[in-house]
């Protein structure tokens, strides 16, 4: 697959088949995230390859929290379509996903060394995405487990000096997530040319 289609046809995935990923496409994935750009060359990352129970227990937590920051959705549906409801069973077991992936980076007491650290991880964290896509998998980037940050990284034992960036289940998709239309397609508002 063709990185532009790669590109056009990630989406974020909400239900996954149990079957278990290939440790050599989770090497893959990940391979292609290491290969991100990043500030200064630093490579700034680290990833956690999540399985078994310890889904279970990150779960938990993040069903709790989505319970109290989706109550607002009781009226409308969240911007994907899914309802409170299918939102907070989704959390609970992030999607029925066999594999997570945690991308931490360093911490930096430097404001400027911190925003390239989460930029370039962010970057890596895309990288893995696309190739996840190529390969048939399905993710999903998700940052709200971090309104519990400090149970997650109890859970998975993330010491102080790393910082979540983003979290995504990884799996084989149940179903194709539908198009979401893009916000100016014809970028018209979005590009400002200077000459």
């Amino acid at each position: 697959m063709d990185i532009f289609e790669a590109i056009r046809q990630r989406r974020a995935v909400r239900q996954y088949s149990p079957a278990p990923v290939k440790k050599e496409d989770i090497h893959a994935v990940l391979d292609a995230a290491n290969w991100a750009t990043s500030g200064m060359n630093r490579q700034p990352w680290e990833f956690v390859v999540v399985t078994g129970k310890k889904i279970g227990e990150m779960g938990e937590s993040y069903r709790r929290v989505s319970e109290e920051y989706t109550k607002s959705w009781n009226l409308s549906p969240m911007r994907g379509s899914l309802s409170r409801e299918e939102f907070i069973r989704f959390a609970g077991t992030y999607g029925g996903a066999p594999v997570v992936i945690v991308v931490l980076t360093s911490t930096d007491d430097s404001p400027d060394l911190r925003k390239a650290n989460l930029e370039s991880a962010s970057a890596a964290m895309e990288n893995l995405l696309l190739a996840a896509t190529a390969l048939g998998l399905g993710t999903c980037w998700m940052t709200g487990p971090l309104r519990d940050e400090k149970t997650l990284r109890t859970i998975l034992a993330i010491p102080p000096d790393k910082e979540i960036v983003a979290i995504t289940p990884l799996g084989y998709p149940l179903g194709t997530p539908k198009d979401q239309p893009r916000l100016d397609p014809a970028l018209e508002q979005k590009v400002r040319w200077v000459e």
